[in-house]
């Protein structure tokens, strides 16, 4: 199903339920205040907001990195503070920036790294490795033996992805994952990520501060400021309203004065 056209109805993998994150639990440093939403299954949900707007803050309190100061975040219908964290974090995909691989690791151990600690054996880890690598573009047979820093910045995000779906998990969490990169292979990675997206179908909760990224990507956009809910609207929707952070984000798209065609 294309995750741009998610029915409403569908259940939600995600909620936040009132969450406050804050540093030091004091009132004067909340990184987010108030935070209610649900992911529904299926669904792309962008993060969007200026650097310390608490995006990324939203993301690691999915996975437990981050613990709520008041309220709940709910994942599969049970609070993270009731999940065993480990479990919690292997059953769901996490993609950060310049992929985060292993540099004395080979593409293929990053890979295997969730399916090796899940005691798979190795049949089963070697095609599952391999199928990851032809789903991300890239030859088995060139690339599994290959390190890190054999690998343009291209390649180790496309072998990131791979690595956070090892398992196949059905939530992805990914944190500005193609920002480091040229705008040429940035461009060409949105395009290879929003067809993965959609043959997939996971819940994905993408973190940006590019308006375009989420547009093209988003089957929902939600804009933060100030660690609070401005807006919540489709791509098509998002444009059209009328709130000055919004406004902000969409005069970032019009070309410089003067620019020449």
């Amino acid at each position: 199903m294309n995750p741009k056209t998610v029915p409403e109805k569908a259940d939600p993998t995600i909620q936040f339920q009132n969450v406050t994150y804050s540093i030091n639990s004091t009132v004067h440093h909340k990184i987010v205040s108030e935070i209610s939403l649900a992911v529904t299954a299926g669904q792309t949900l962008l993060l969007l907001g200026r650097s310390g707007s608490g995006k990324t803050t939203l993301l690691r309190l999915i996975n437990r990195l981050l613990v709520p100061s008041g309220g709940e975040v709910i994942v599969h219908g049970r609070p993270t503070t009731d999940w065993d964290p480990i479990r919690l974090r292997r059953g769901i995909g996490y993609v950060i920036q310049d992929a985060g691989l292993f540099p004395h690791f080979t593409v293929a151990e990053n890979i295997a790294l969730v399916p090796t600690l899940e005691k798979w054996d190795v049949a089963r880890t070697t095609a599952r490795v391999n199928d990851l690598l032809m789903l991300v573009g890239l030859d088995p047979g060139e690339f599994a033996g290959r390190k890190p820093h054999e690998l343009s910045g291209g390649q180790r995000q496309r072998v990131g992805v791979a690595r956070a779906l090892a398992v196949d998990p059905p939530i992805l969490l990914m944190d500005e994952p193609f920002g480091a990169l040229d705008p040429v292979t940035r461009a060409e990675l949105q395009r290879e990520f929003s067809a993965l997206a959609c043959r997939l179908g996971k819940t994905i909760v993408f973190v940006t501060h590019d308006l375009r990224e989420a547009l093209l990507l988003a089957s929902r956009i939600i804009l933060l400021e100030g660690g609070r809910i401005v807006a919540d609207a489709t791509p098509q929707e998002f444009p059209r309203i009328d709130h000055p952070e919004v406004r902000a984000f969409t005069a970032s798209l019009a070309p410089l004065n003067g620019a020449q065609a």
